[in-house]
């Protein structure tokens, strides 16, 4: 969970670099490091904190260079401090790497180095693998690096440099992402996500696991594990550096929010047939035969991706009749699931990287389950790896708190349901009408986005609040818990979402006049039920927010706050209902003077466990 960026060319190396761990602060923002060769020396500046604090220790201490490697870190191993920050060094100086992922035997092989009489300057898993390729080189970097990952267990991502090849930069994955850029000329990039470099280059290869490339001399070269030299498609990049600015917006998550509208058009677009009242997804076009076959569905995923995949499950039981279950991939890979002929299972993850989702995929492939991807990240592991998907096309999203990308999943679930449905039972007149509802859903959302100023003011009144409750029911409880974990991300208030129903079986007990409750309640088949909850809450003095649909009055007079949404069918109503919440999320965290985009303790790509 961490951001690499490398460079070596004929341009000053200082500026791209420092420009590229920017890009990447969201990944990771705990300490950051760079290092240049410069006159046959590699001359390495940390820092603990974020970019900022590096950049200031380098306008104390210059360095430069044409080739240089650099790091912001999101801490695994060794708490956040400068002597933990990446690169790290040999013992001599002379190799310097950074890396991202976790060595899983790095404590056997520490030992054995020390008993070998290497000293360790730092609490980290890396700085094994530097003294490992020290104890390798004998001249040749590239040959030294295949010996010592040879001798790892576990996932990394590596850029590594020499003092004594000063024209060479070797990178090297196995279960965390790495790029290489290819500019004008002689100029190469290293990356582990390709808004570090999207700048300077649109010309990307995306390495595979086990992948080693090294870059010499104006080319390049893609060796695997074993020393045979692979191939590896060139493409252009589908965004550009514009799509990963603020564009006028105070944080990256506000700009995120109001982008929605465009951001379903985006993943809608082409893909509903409103004459067949269906959907048309390319990415599952090889397996649109097996789909009609299968009985079970299983959904795995993390996170906000994890409460999509639930509302993916509502969708998919009521419009096809398929049965879904949605299990979190961190507890899936290891309970040994039962998988039978006829299951399918999709993973679901905004980057396309998140390490327990991909292992889980790779064990329903292994018990012979068809593994479909639904992710944001073109080129990404997840959907290399899957035997079919789809892609979100939300564009980067760079706020650690997960907005758009919510929405969008939610809306390629639907699709997903609809083509499922229309494969089973749904008739061609309800599929219609699913159609013109999700065409509808941008406008929807925009109107919904008017009432960011509204939200505001409420949140004003609750910013200090300790304690949240979110309550919904049916589609809208997976909305609770999404906009439960809004608030916990970035403004560190304690929040737990419910359904409902389920308030009475213990969270009553804890409502007071101090326990604000949202409680999303759109006028639907429950709505008389969910009325009943809000008013078991008034009776014990507690404060509610209601979220409900334009023209319903009942909630009017009972809570405390009412915000108004436009409505659409039951199953629709989460990408709409799930705004107001993302806004109370930002508007509360702006007023406690938070760091939105890069709250504390998280990363936005979880690239281990």
């Amino acid at each position: 969970m961490c951001g690499i960026v490398a460079y070596t060319g004929q341009e000053d190396a200082l500026p791209i670099l420092i420009g590229g761990l920017k890009k990447l602060e969201y990944r990771g923002y705990d300490s950051s490091g760079i290092a240049l060769i410069d006159n046959g020396k590699i001359n390495v500046v940390r820092a603990s904190g974020k970019i900022k604090a590096l950049e200031d220790k380098l306008k104390q201490n210059p360095v430069k260079g044409n080739v240089g490697i650099a790091h912001t870190r999101w801490a695994t191993h060794g708490a956040p401090t400068e002597e933990n920050a990446h690169p790290h060094c040999s013992s001599d100086g002379k190799i310097s790497i950074v890396h991202n992922g976790i060595i899983e035997n790095y404590a056997s092989l520490k030992a054995k180095l020390i008993s070998e009489g290497v000293q360790f300057k730092s609490e980290t898993d890396t700085e094994v693998v530097v003294h490992l390729i020290a104890r390798f080189y004998d001249g040749d970097l590239r040959a030294a690096v295949l010996k010592a990952l040879s001798k790892i267990e576990g996932t990394f991502g590596l850029a590594v440099i020499c003092s004594d090849e000063p024209d060479t930069l070797i990178g090297a994955r196995r279960g965390s992402p790495l790029i290489l850029g290819i500019g004008n000329e002689k100029d190469f990039f290293l990356a582990s996500d390709v808004s570090a470099i999207i700048s300077h280059t649109q010309k990307v290869v995306y390495l595979d696991d086990n992948d080693v490339v090294q870059v010499k001399k104006g080319s390049y070269s893609i060796v695997n594990m074993n020393r045979d030299e692979v191939q590896r498609e060139v493409q252009d990049v589908e965004f550009d550096a514009d799509a990963v600015a603020k564009g006028g917006f105070p944080h990256f998550m506000l700009k995120e929010i109001f982008e929605q509208p465009e951001v379903l058009r985006n993943t809608m677009r082409g893909r509903l047939l409103i004459n067949e009242g269906n959907a048309k997804l390319a990415g599952l076009d090889t397996n649109i035969k097996e789909l009609r076959n299968i009985n079970r569905i299983i959904i795995t995923a993390c996170g906000t991706s994890y409460y999509a995949g639930m509302v993916g499950e509502y969708m998919i039981e009521e419009l096809a009749g398929v049965p879904v279950e949605v299990e979190y991939a961190s507890e899936f890979r290891y309970r040994n699931p039962i998988i039978k002929p006829g299951t399918l299972v999709l993973a679901i993850s905004q980057s396309g990287e998140t390490a327990d989702t991909l292992a889980a995929l790779k064990e329903a492939q292994q018990k012979g389950a068809t593994a479909l991807a639904i992710c944001n990240g073109v080129g990404s592991t997840i959907a290399r790896t899957s035997d079919g998907g789809v892609y979100l096309h939300a564009g980067p999203e760079i706020g650690v708190a997960s907005t758009k990308a919510f929405t969008s999943q939610v809306t390629v679930l639907a699709m997903i349901a609809l083509l499922l449905g229309r494969q089973r039972r749904l008739s061609i007149e309800n599929g219609t009408d699913i159609v013109k509802s999700m065409q509808d859903l941008p406008a929807l959302v925009e109107r919904t986005l008017q009432l960011s100023e509204s939200i505001a003011e409420i949140a004003k009144q609750y910013s200090t609040a300790g304690n949240f409750l979110y309550l919904g029911r049916h589609f809208n409880y997976p909305v609770a818990m999404e906009g439960a974990l809004k608030l916990k991300e970035i403004s560190y208030i304690h929040a737990e979402g419910y359904p409902a129903a389920e308030m009475k079986h213990g969270p009553i007990a804890l409502i007071d006049e101090n326990m604000p409750v949202v409680v999303i309640a759109p006028k639907d088949s429950l709505f008389d039920k969910i009325i009943s909850n809000v008013r078991e809450i008034k009776a014990r003095g507690g404060r509610v927010i209601a979220i409900t649909t334009d023209e319903c009055h009942p909630l009017d007079e009972i809570a405390d706050h009412i915000i108004k949404v436009p409505r659409t069918l039951p199953m629709l109503m989460p990408i709409v209902t799930c705004i107001p919440l993302q806004l109370l999320a930002y508007h509360i965290a702006v007023l406690r003077g938070n760091d939105v985009d890069q709250p504390r303790n998280l990363a936005k790509s979880v690239t281990v466990e």
